[in-house]
This record gives C-alpha cells, structure tokens and sequence, in this order.
C-alpha cells in the first residue's frame, strides 16, 4: 500500500474536500502514515505586477492560506491522523509535482471536475500532473 500521500486540493471547491480529501483519507487510514494535504497559491507573474503590493504581501497571503487549509481540512481528517499542511506558490501542476518529490510521495490524490471545451484545449491541471509525475496519481472526478 502507499506509504506517503500527497493530495491537492483547491479550498474554493467544495467537492475537493468532501470527495478528493475524503478519498486520500480513506486511503490513508490502511497505512497509518503521515497525510501530506496541500493547496496552492498562484504567483503575480511578472515581477512588475508585484510591485503594486506592499512589501510581504506574498508572505501574508500564504499564512492566510495555510490558516485556512488548517480549519477547512479539521471536519474531514480523524483524530490522531499524522497530517502535513502545505501551501506551494506558484503554477498549480507544477508546484504540486515539486511538492511530490520533496515529501517522496509515492502516491497524488487530486480532483478533477468535468471539463470544459478550453480544457480539451489547454489541458487541466489533473491532466499535466498525470501525464508529467513519476508515481502513481488517483484522479478523484468531481
């Protein structure tokens, strides 16, 4: 069975907490190891966009996130379970890869709602991490 699990979830959908987090629980609960719940906070991008925000702007706005991951995930997790909370910064597929190899998931857990023409397009966030991770990834649909 997995060892380490990370899932990603968005805390603005409410189905990634009732249905993604609750899977990675589910699934957690076998090993009895340590739950790695993370969500991401996306990037200004250019540099000269940041500028317009006070200084430690980013830094703040992570502690928020973090904050609320924290209470948003409590509802959903047992007592006694040995979780990680974690907020990456940056492009969502991206951070969450990185954020596999730094905690040696072996295992990602993440929603996927039902796509949309642009998707087909673009390719969602699920999609490039499926295609681009080096462990197993369980897509949880919507």
């Amino acid at each position: 069975m997995y060892q380490n699990i990370l899932v990603a979830i968005d805390l603005d959908d409410p189905s990634d907490l009732k249905r993604t987090l609750a899977t990675a629980v589910e699934l957690n609960q076998a090993t009895g190891q340590c739950l790695h719940v993370m969500t991401v906070l996306p990037t200004f991008g250019m540099s000269m966009v940041g500028q317009f925000f006070p200084k430690g702007y980013e830094k703040e706005m992570a502690d928020k996130l973090l904050h609320r991951l924290r209470e948003e995930i409590k509802p959903y997790v047992p007592d006694g379970m040995h979780v990680q909370h974690i907020v990456g910064e940056g492009n969502v597929y991206e951070t969450v890869l990185r954020m596999a190899e730094k905690t040696e998931a072996d295992l990602i857990v993440i929603g996927a709602h039902r796509p949309e023409l642009k998707d087909y397009l673009l390719g969602p966030n699920a999609a490039r991490v499926v295609r681009h991770a080096n462990v197993s990834v369980l897509v949880v649909r919507e």
